[in-house]
C-alpha cells in the first residue's frame, strides 16, 4: 500500500495542486494578481507599440517612401535661399515623377475678419504654392479643392488643417472667406493633416499672383519631389546639384519618411524602458508567489506529516508544492495575457490603429510565468520535502 501511495502520476499532482489552491482563494488571488500585472504590462506595452508600428507602415505604404524635400541648407553663416527656378530644375530630372513647391510670404497674416488685432495671428503663416502640393505629398482635401494658379484666377486660399481649426472654418461654404492683405479672399479648400509635412498644417496657401501682391520675393522655401521608387538614392544625390549647380552645398535634401522612421526608433527605446518596468513588476509578483508558498508550507506541516507517515516520499511532497507554485503563477499569467490583450485591443481601436499583438509576446509572457513559478516555488517545495514526519505530526 505504501509503495502504491508513493507513486504519484501527473494527474494526481495536478489534483493535489488544485486542491491546495482552492483551500486559500483570497491569498491565491492576491499572489496571482502580482504576476498578472507584470505580464499585462509587458504585453500591453509590446502590443500597443506593435499596433503603432503597423499603423505607421500603413501610412508609409499609402504615402510612399519616395518623396524627397529640398530646402535651404542649415548651417553657420548666411545661406542663400533656393533659386526661383528650383522647381523647374527639379522637374527636368529623369528620376523625378512629379514636384511642387511652397514659399513663405514674409510678414503676411490671415485673420477671420478685419477686426482682429494684427498681433493675434495664432501662428498661421502664408505660403505661395507652385503645383499640386497635396498630391505630391500624398495629402488629401477634407473639403473643397486646391488653388487655381492660372493668371486669370481670382484671389483664393486653401487652409491647412490646423489653420482652418484656428480660424474656426470646418468646411468650405459659399461665404467662406478670410481677411488677408487688407482684402477679403475666398476659401476654396481645406486640407487634411499632411503626415509627410506636418509643418504645412498651420499654413494658408495662396496662388503666386496673390503672393506677389502680399510682398512675396519669389524664392521657394521647399521643393517637394516624388521620384522613381527604385531610384530614391540616386535622385537624392543629384537633386541638390540640379537645383543649385554652382553651390549644391546650400541645398539640403531630406526624405520625410526617414523622420517618421526615426520617431518610430525613438518609440522603440521608450517601449524597451516600459517593458523593463513590466519585468520589475513581474519579479515582484514572483517574490509574492514565493512568500505565499513559504507561508503555505508552514501552515500545512500537519498535512505534510500525515502524508509522510502514510509513505509519501520527499520528492512527492516537493513535487506537490512545486506544482501548486506553477499553477499559481500560470493562473496569474493567463489573467495577465487576457488583461494585456484587452488593453491593447481597446487602445488600438480607440486610436484607429490595426491591432497587432506579436505571438512571441504572448508565448513569452506565459513562458515567463512558468519560469517565475518554478523559481519561486523551488525553495518552499524543497523546504516542505525536508520536514520530518515526527516534527510535522507534533504540529497536529
Amino acid at each position: 500500500m505504501t509503495g502504491v501511495r508513493a507513486r504519484l502520476g501527473a494527474a494526481d499532482l495536478l489534483r493535489l495542486g488544485v486542491f491546495g489552491l482552492r483551500t486559500r482563494p483570497g491569498r491565491v488571488v492576491l499572489s496571482a494578481l502580482g504576476i498578472a500585472i507584470g505580464i499585462a504590462a509587458m504585453i500591453a506595452v509590446v502590443g500597443i507599440s506593435s499596433s503603432s508600428k503597423a499603423k505607421l507602415d500603413q501610412v508609409l505604404d499609402a504615402l510612399g517612401t519616395n518623396v524627397l524635400t529640398a530646402t535651404q541648407a542649415q548651417g553657420f553663416g548666411d545661406v542663400p535661399p533656393l533659386p526661383s527656378t528650383a522647381l523647374e530644375s527639379a522637374l527636368r530630372q529623369d528620376d523625378v515623377q512629379s514636384a511642387a513647391a511652397v514659399g513663405t510670404v514674409v510678414d503676411a497674416a490671415v485673420y477671420r475678419n478685419e477686426f482682429i488685432p494684427p498681433p493675434e495671428t495664432k501662428g498661421i503663416g502664408v505660403m505661395a504654392a507652385w503645383g499640386d502640393v497635396p498630391r505630391v505629398l500624398g495629402g488629401e482635401l477634407g473639403s473643397g479643392r486646391w488653388i487655381d494658379d492660372s493668371v486669370v484666377a481670382p484671389p483664393q486660399v486653401v487652409l491647412g488643417a490646423a489653420a482652418a481649426a484656428a480660424l474656426g472654418i470646418d468646411r468650405v461654404r459659399a461665404d467662406s472667406r478670410v481677411w488677408i492683405g487688407g482684402q477679403w479672399v475666398q476659401v476654396v479648400g481645406i486640407l487634411e493633416p499632411i503626415a509627410l509635412a506636418d509643418d504645412l498644417d498651420s499654413q494658408v496657401f495662396v496662388p503666386r499672383g496673390l503672393a506677389r501682391q502680399l510682398g512675396f520675393d519669389g524664392a521657394p522655401t521647399a521643393v517637394y519631389t516624388r521620384v522613381d521608387p527604385s531610384r530614391v538614392a540616386p535622385a537624392r544625390d543629384i537633386l541638390a546639384n540640379a537645383i543649385s549647380p554652382g553651390s549644391p552645398q546650400d541645398v539640403g535634401v531630406t526624405r520625410p519618411s526617414d523622420a517618421l522612421a526615426a520617431k518610430d526608433a525613438t518609440d522603440d527605446s521608450f517601449t524597451g524602458l516600459l517593458v523593463g518596468i513590466g519585468g520589475v513588476a513581474l519579479l515582484v509578483g514572483g517574490i509574492g508567489v514565493a512568500n505565499t508558498m513559504v507561508i503555505t508550507v508552514l501552515e500545512r506541516r500537519a498535512e505534510v506529516g500525515v502524508r509522510r507517515a502514510l509513505g509519501a516520499r520527499r520528492r512527492n511532497i516537493r513535487d506537490q508544492f512545486l506544482v501548486e507554485s506553477l499553477l499559481l503563477s500560470f493562473l496569474g499569467g493567463v489573467a495577465g495575457v487576457v488583461i494585456g490583450v484587452g488593453v491593447t485591443v481597446a487602445f488600438a481601436l480607440a486610436q484607429g490603429w490595426p491591432v497587432a499583438i506579436p505571438l512571441w509576446a504572448v508565448g513569452g509572457g506565459l513562458g515567463a510565468t512558468v519560469v517565475i513559478g518554478g523559481a519561486s516555488g523551488w525553495y518552499p517545495a524543497a523546504r516542505a520535502a525536508r520536514i520530518p514526519p515526527t516534527s510535522a505530526l507534533a504540529a497536529v
